[in-house]
This record gives C-alpha cells, sequence and structure tokens, in this order.
C-alpha cells in the first residue's frame, strides 16, 4: 500500500450510479470541482436498471446530450403493455408526453453511464475515480468535511465542502452517519437471469402475468435480462423445488421462450434481487446530502428508480450550485432539496406499496386463473386514458428541468483518465 494520499475538492460524490454521475456531470460543467468515488473498476451490474424514460430524455435534451446519447444502441418503446391473465392490455400511451421523446429508451445502464462519464472527463472540474471505495467519513466538530476512501494505491481522504451520499440502498455512508431508513413492507422478490434472444420473438414492453407468476424480460440485444417476481422470501422454496420448476414456470408465462429455458444451466445462474421500499425521515446532516436510493430504495415497478435518481441530481444541483461556488451549503439549502424532492418519492412509493399489496401480492398468491382488473380493462378499452400512466411513469411528479449553466472554466483541459488515482 502506498501513502496516504489528500484531496480537497468542492463536492465529494459517493458513487457512481445515475445520480452520482450525472451530479457529478451538472456541477462539473457549471464550474464547481467534482470528485465522483466508484469503487468498482467499471459500470458493468447485473442489477442495473434499463429504463431511460422521457423526463431522463429531456434532461438530456436540455444539457445538448441527446442527439448522440440516442446514437447508442436502445430500443424504443413507445407504448407499455402486456400479457396479463392470458390478456393481451396496453396501459400506457406515452405519444402525449411533453418533450422531444415520447418513449421510454432500453438501454443498459452500463452504457448510460459510460456516456455520461465520457462527456464530463471534457471538463477539467470533472474527476471520476473508478477502485475508489469510500469507506468513511471525516468530520470537524458536528460537521462533515470529506470521506476515507480505499484505492489500489492506497488510502485517500478527500477533503469536501460537500459530501453527497449516491451510494445505493445499501448505502456505507448512511450507515457511518447513524442513519436508519423508515421501511414500506414489500411482498416481492426478484429472480434475475438471462436468456438469448431470437429475431422472432415477440415485442417486449410490459411483462407477462398470470395466477403465481409474473414475468419480465428486459431487451438487451442479444439476450433478454429476465426477473421472475416471487413472493418475499419465497426463494428457498422455490430453489427447493428444483431448477426444473423455475423452467416450467417460465415457459408457462412466456411460451416462446420453451426452446431455450435451459440455457439455465442451475441456481448459480440465477441471482436474487430482495425488494425494498424504504425511506430517510431526514436525507441530510451537516456537510453531507443523501440522494438517489441512499436516500429512498424504490421498487422495481414501472422502472421508475434510475429516472427518479436522475431528478434527484438535477434539482441538487439547481439548488446548490451557488452555494457550492461560494462556499459550504447550510443545513437550510440541504434541507431545500429534501423538501423539493420529497414530495414526489412519497408519492412513488405509495403507488408502488399500492401496487404490491392490491396487484402483485394477490396475483402471486392467486391458486387459480383470475380476471384482469377492471382499472387495467378500462384503460386498455378506452385509449385517452392511457395518458395518465404514461405521464405518471414516463414524467412522473415534478420533473426536473436544467437551471444551470456551462462555465468556461469548465472547459479548460479535461484531467487525466478516470483510472488515474494519483492526486
Amino acid at each position: 500500500m502506498g501513502d496516504l494520499q489528500q484531496r480537497r475538492t468542492q463536492c465529494c460524490i459517493a458513487g457512481g450510479g445515475p445520480a452520482g454521475v450525472l451530479l457529478g456531470y451538472l456541477l462539473a460543467r457549471a464550474g464547481v470541482d467534482t470528485v465522483i468515488l466508484e469503487k468498482h473498476v467499471d459500470f458493468f451490474r447485473d442489477f442495473r436498471g434499463d429504463t431511460i424514460h422521457p423526463s431522463t430524455l429531456q434532461v438530456m435534451d436540455e444539457l445538448g446530450l441527446l442527439t448522440d446519447f440516442l446514437k447508442l444502441p436502445h430500443t424504443e418503446i413507445r407504448e407499455l403493455g402486456g400479457r396479463v391473465a392470458g390478456q393481451s392490455v396496453r396501459i400506457a400511451d406515452f405519444s402525449t408526453v411533453p418533450g422531444r421523446c415520447k418513449f421510454i429508451a432500453l438501454m443498459p445502464q452500463w452504457d448510460f453511464l459510460n456516456f455520461l462519464a465520457d462527456r464530463g472527463r471534457r471538463f477539467a472540474t470533472f474527476d471520476l475515480r473508478m477502485e475508489a471505495e469510500v469507506t468513511d467519513l471525516l468530520r470537524e466538530g458536528d460537521r462533515v468535511n470529506g470521506v476515507r476512501v480505499k484505492t489500489p494505491s492506497g488510502e485517500l481522504q478527500v477533503r469536501a465542502s460537500l459530501v453527497v451520499a449516491a451510494d445505493g440502498r445499501t448505502s456505507i455512508l448512511r450507515d457511518r452517519a447513524g442513519m436508519s431508513v423508515a421501511e414500506s413492507g414489500v411482498p416481492i422478490d426478484v429472480l434475475w437471469f438471462r436468456l438469448s434472444k431470437h429475431s422472432d420473438d415477440p415485442p417486449q414492453t410490459f411483462g407477462n402475468v398470470a395466477a403465481g407468476g409474473i414475468l419480465v424480460t428486459l431487451d438487451r440485444g442479444d439476450y433478454f435480462q429476465c426477473a421472475f417476481v416471487i413472493q418475499k422470501g419465497g426463494y428457498d422454496a422455490m430453489r427447493e423445488r428444483g431448477i426444473e420448476y423455475l423452467r416450467q414456470r417460465i415457459v408457462e408465462l412466456a411460451p416462446y421462450l420453451a426452446d431455450r429455458v435451459a440455457e439455465i444451466h442451475g441456481w448459480d445462474d440465477v441471482k436474487l434481487l430482495t425488494v425494498a421500499v424504504n425511506r430517510l425521515p431526514v436525507w441530510y446532516r451537516p456537510g453531507l446530502l443523501f440522494i438517489g436510493d441512499a436516500a429512498h430504495a424504490m421498487s422495481p415497478i414501472g422502472g421508475v428508480g434510475i429516472n427518479l435518481a436522475i431528478q434527484d441530481a438535477v434539482a441538487t444541483a439547481n439548488l446548490l450550485t451557488d452555494d457550492l461556488q461560494r462556499g459550504a451549503p447550510g443545513l437550510a439549502r440541504l434541507a431545500a432539496v429534501q423538501r423539493r424532492r420529497e414530495f414526489p418519492t412519497k408519492v412513488i412509493q405509495g403507488f408502488q406499496v399500492f401496487m404490491h399489496d392490491r396487484v402483485l401480492g394477490r396475483v402471486l398468491g392467486a391458486q387459480r386463473p383470475f380476471r384482469l382488473p377492471f382499472l387495467f380493462r378500462i384503460v386498455d378499452a378506452v385509449k385517452p386514458l392511457r395518458w395518465l400512466p404514461a405521464w405518471f411513469i414516463g414524467v412522473g411528479v415534478r420533473p426536473e428541468h436544467v437551471h444551470t449553466g456551462v462555465s468556461p472554466q469548465a472547459e479548460r483541459s479535461p484531467r487525466p483518465s478516470s483510472h488515474d488515482n494519483k492526486t
């Protein structure tokens, strides 16, 4: 291990997910010296969300990045639908949502993050460090003023006017700050696996739902990332029944996959995603702010987690850029971020809990075929009603818009590669 390294910056962001990387990009673009710390060597993760919603695409447009962004391989979903109880149903039509992009883009999240990171490196004030694991907080009195970081070349201490914890639902900084979340009961977990994609497969939009089972297939180009929903705590019982039982359930829900379920060789090919919905009562401490999943873990329902995290990042940049340029944001300014973003978080989490209890929980507990719920039948039958789910899922409550500009200072020569951990 090398000698202790030191780095001073205006804002230090723990976590290289959507909230962390976009916030870093926005702050750096505005001339705020920013360090982003990501513990992994790259962004490749199976559990990354793949849905880029119209609200996020609008942010990319406001940043002047949309045209280049949409050159990346992606699939455009203009309607959400699927098969529920053996019946085709359409629940959302994005043709009426505001903004240029009237669709959801399905794109591997690592492509999204790599794109943002590449654009961010063009700013002198953007310092993304990979293989930099945040392990603890640094304090001066009762104020957080930095973090301890483990890197391949030794320990790094980053001192900052503000530390932003964007390190996910298992946030180490939340633990180090002695903060705990308020949990909402969740009746589901998810089994995560891959199956190959064939050219004649039916379009993948919403999923396949039948009594006792839910299967969602996300198009990742040459394969499907599959999410098989199970009852909370049901993983061990599923394993006891054997891998062939899982294969049979997949075929029952999506018969077109029958010729490839053998690609699931065993339980080593299946990962358990434990679903949680929770929220911090207070998102900040002096010198420390939580955003994204670190502040509020979301269910996979609607694929809105990534987009809510993006909205958090935009609001944080809008509210705190001027403060960071002048010095350290006070508690009142950090509280303003929570006030701005807590209401949409509560609304969306409330909807997710409702769907868990009234729809998914009942589907998974059903022992015999059931009828399509009345609300879904109405939305499917009356096309104009599909704007509401499209707006709620695609745009969300209180969408954010970019108010920060580009600083001439930020456009000077960029820093070295993000893999260079030298100070």
